[in-house]
């Protein structure tokens, strides 16, 4: 890792059902750190639900409440945050995470999300007439920059538990490093 980062906090980034609150929620617990899930926080602040915010700003509107939030953590410490499936899909979101916070995309198949998500009627990406195809075609426009993760795991054939192990593990890893020490290290994949 570079000297001038500094791993204060965890991110998780990935796409939606992946699991990011649910594991985010248990690693805050174990780590005694507060749990943010952005989606939630926007819709604070906006005062309306997300699905309002497409609806009456547009993604253009919402994406640029994400950029805004992504300024206020470079202040965060000690968080476990769980972005919203397409915050870290911006390339200048997802490197100004990583000068604060170790950055895991959680990932699965496109049939895995599909699974786990078709019943919940909140998903705007779902209200479509193929919204398995949606998933996959956003996945394959998404990987490149999730692949950019710090850690990938894939969370498709394991318990919550299992993968908050796996997540924990490589942030307790990363923040024993000496900063300035090694040169950054590839992506792990678990």
């Amino acid at each position: 890792m570079s000297a001038d980062r500094n791993i204060d906090n965890l991110a998780l980034i990935g796409f939606m059902g992946v699991g990011k609150s649910a594991v985010g929620r248990l690693a805050a617990m174990h780590l005694r750190f507060d749990f943010v899930d952005t989606d939630d926080l926007i819709e604070k602040r906006a005062g309306k639900s997300i699905a309002r915010i497409f609806a009456e700003d547009g993604e253009p509107g919402f994406r640029e409440m994400e950029r805004q939030l992504v300024a206020d953590m470079a202040g965060w410490r000690q968080r476990v945050i769980a972005t919203g499936g397409g915050l870290a899909a911006n390339p200048a979101n997802l490197q100004a995470m990583k000068q604060h916070a170790l950055v895991v995309c959680l990932w699965a198949t496109a049939e895995a999300i599909f699974a786990r998500v078709r019943s919940q009627a909140h998903r705007p990406l779902l209200h479509g007439p193929d919204p398995q195809a949606k998933i996959r075609a956003l996945l394959e426009e998404r990987a490149p920059v999730y692949k950019q993760a710090d850690v990938l795991v894939n969370t498709a054939y394991r318990s919550v538990p299992e993968v908050v192990q796996q997540v924990l593990h490589q942030f307790n890893s990363a923040r024993q490093r000496p900063v300035g020490g090694d040169k950054p290290h590839a992506p792990a994949r678990h």
